[in-house]
């Protein structure tokens, strides 16, 4: 693999962890409550919401492509 393609993947990181953390900087008591009811969820709902969450990021990579 190119060194291009290690260059967008570090940045691609660098921005999840800037998104990541804006709700938590903003608003850490509702991020606290927000992931102590995401504890309480099955693991089967988890996936299925982490499987959105991937088709909606692959959507809008295509769209924007």
């Amino acid at each position: 693999m190119s060194a291009n393609f290690w260059y967008e993947l570090a940045i691609a990181l660098c921005l999840v962890f800037v998104l990541e953390g804006i709700i938590p900087f903003l608003h850490p008591g509702r991020w606290r409550r927000m992931v102590e009811q995401l504890a309480t969820i099955d693991d089967r709902m988890l996936r299925i919401i982490g499987l959105l969450s991937m088709l909606a990021g692959v959507s809008g990579l295509y769209l924007i492509h």
